[in-house]
Parts: structure tokens; sequence; C-alpha cells
């Protein structure tokens, strides 16, 4: 399979950052991000990227940041929001672009949790708590929480983001702004959860990013929102507690990168046309799922 985007080059606005998906464009006081098709499994980018990707979590991001109605660094996502003298260079990456206000960043992932999953449920069972929240013992995978728990974890350059907890928090970045990340966090993953299950769906975790403007302004949501990159949906008519869970994600990717003899290394394997059809088929099953429309290639909209 063709098609898909790897890298994105623009000549005349620099780069800020290449990240393991998104490329982002400085103008200033304001960003250009650029979802390409690319995609990590294990902290390694692969050499293959998924055809229509970073088309389905920009649209994805736009929808729930629509939906939502929560303060967030969305400035624009068509062509012409963008500055006139740009927009020609970006044309070739239409429905792959948001223009977002350059936040600060707090150093940290804000993780919610509805189920016992992935790593949560790794450190539940080491040490019957996540991130410092206790929970109740018996619980088996993929069991719902009798309510939804904010795990927080470092934001690592390389390597593995490590869980936090609460305090550890606190000392990053002061009380007042770890209890406004929390309750925020947690009130975005309740909406978000509860229109996932109008749609069949379960939102069983996700994790986001929150900046500020101005040094004292409120916390405003960044980044790619409640896309199959950033969380875990299952089909709620297929959840069966006490086993893993087919998901709408890349952990199909996953699956088929831990039955090769790969050492999570890089450089990666090379993905089958299969894997990577397979891979495709799921991104744009969710993204039907979530706004019920057939994925219409690069002229969405909302």
């Amino acid at each position: 399979m063709t098609g898909a985007l790897l890298i994105s080059e623009a000549k005349t606005v620099p780069l800020f950052s290449r990240g393991k998906v998104r490329d982002i464009y400085d103008l200033g006081d304001a960003l250009i991000l650029v979802a390409t098709d690319r995609i990590s499994a294990f902290d390694v980018v692969m050499k293959e990227g998924i055809p229509d990707k970073g088309l389905i979590l920009t649209a994805l991001t736009v929808f729930w940041l629509k939906k939502l109605s929560v303060p967030n660094h969305l400035i624009g996502w068509r062509l012409e929001d963008l500055p006139e003298e740009v927009r020609e260079e970006f044309a070739p990456f239409e429905g792959r672009i948001l223009l977002v206000k350059k936040l600060r960043i707090f150093p940290v992932e804000c993780i919610v949790r509805g189920y016992l999953t992935g790593s949560g449920l790794k450190s539940y069972r080491a040490r019957g708590e996540v991130s410092g929240v206790k929970l109740p013992p018996g619980l088996r995978e993929a069991d719902r929480l009798a309510e939804p728990i904010f795990t927080p974890t470092t934001k690592a350059k390389e390597g593995h983001d490590q869980e936090i907890t609460f305090e550890d928090l606190v000392d990053l970045v002061g009380r007042r702004r770890a209890e406004e990340l929390r309750t925020r966090s947690l009130e975005v993953y309740q909406k978000a959860a509860a229109y996932a299950e109008e749609r069949g769906l379960i939102l069983a975790d996700t994790k986001f990013e929150w900046g500020v403007a101005e040094e004292d302004g409120p916390a405003l949501l960044a980044d790619e929102v409640l896309t199959p990159d950033s969380s875990r949906f299952w089909d709620r008519n297929a959840w069966e507690p006490g086993r893993p869970q087919a998901s709408f994600d890349k952990q199909f990717l996953r699956d088929w990168l831990e039955g090769t003899s790969w050492d999570k290394k890089p450089p990666p394997p090379e993905l089958p046309e299969e894997v990577i059809r397979g891979t495709r088929k799921r991104y744009r099953e969710i993204f039907r799922r979530l706004t019920g429309k057939e994925f219409p290639g690069t002229q969405w909209t909302f």
C-alpha cells in the first residue's frame, strides 16, 4: 500500500520540532502542526506509515474540540485559516493542519483511566495502585473502575514516561495547577466517555496535554485529543473483563511486533502489507464509529 506521508517540508517557515507523528512549524506567536502518517510502537517510529492516519488524527481532534467546548489552543484547521503568505506551501498538507496558539506546556501527561488495562494493570498487579491511587483487591483485566482515576506520568523526551503521584505533580506545577489539571482532565474524560457510550464504544483510558498562553491564565487543552493514538476505544458489545480487549488503535500493530523476534530497539522490522492495511482499517473504523461518517479523505469538515 502506498500513499503514506512520512515527512513534511516547509522552506519558508522554521521547523519548531519533529515528533513521532507531528511536524511542528513556528509562526512566532502560533504554531502549525502537520500530522504525518508515521506510526510508532514501543517508542520506535516504524519505517512505513499508515495511509490516512494523520488525516484521521487531525479530523478527530477538531471533532472533539468542537464537541467538548473546552478551552483549548486551536485557532484554525483550514488552509484559509493560515496566514496568506504560507497557504500555498502548506496546501499539500490540507486536512492534516492545525493552527494553534503557542503555549507553555505542562511537563506531564494527564492520564485518566476508567478501566483497568495497559500500564495501569501492570502497576495494579505489582502494587495494588496506579500513580499512588489505591484500588480494591480482586480487580480483573479490563474491569470498569468504580470511578475514573487521574494517573499522571512524566513526559519523557526519550524512553518511557514514568508514573508520578498527585503530590509529585504538585511539586512540579504547584497545588492550584495540579488540582486544575486533575479536575479538568476528569471532566473531559467523563464527557467523552458518555458520548462514546452513546456510540457503542468504551473509552477505557486517555491522555491529555495542557498548557497556558499566559502565566496566570487558565489551562488550555493542547495537542491531539481523544484520538486512537492517545486513547483506548473498545467495542462495548464485545467487552468482556478478565481478558485483553480488541481496540481501535495501533494495538494490532503492537501485537504483530510482539510476535516477532524484534528486540524493540531501532531499527524496527519491515511491516507486512496486511499489518499496514489492518491498522489503517481500525483507524478508519473508529472515525466512523465516533462521527457517524465514513472517512472522506482530505475534505473532512465539522
